[in-house]
């Protein structure tokens, strides 16, 4: 299943003409990885997401900001109290709790 990250990530890659390997090599990853990223079949590690949105010319917070909406979604997808329990956890970040 197809990620907002992982395809943010192939759109930013393919708007500057950056193939695969490019960005795998300049990541110092496999081809491979970069690919089940954008597929969203591979989780990237949050310490990776400054160096590839610098290698992408993107705005980081953009990335990380879908990398945890991601992991998020991964955990509540098939619970189906997972609209509420959002909506208490978005209640309770903005009580600072």
């Amino acid at each position: 299943m197809a990620t907002q990250f992982g395809e943010r990530i192939r759109e930013l890659r393919t708007k500057q003409n950056m193939l695969l390997r490019q960005l795998a090599s300049k990541m110092d990853m496999d081809t491979s990885i970069i690919s089940k990223i954008e597929r969203g079949d591979r989780q990237l590690k949050k310490e990776q997401i400054p160096v590839l949105a610098k290698l992408l010319s993107a705005n980081e917070q953009e990335l990380l900001t879908l990398w945890l909406a991601d992991q998020v979604m991964d955990v509540v997808k098939d619970e189906p109290l997972a609209d509420e329990a959002l909506k208490t956890v978005s209640k309770n970040i903005k009580k600072g709790m």
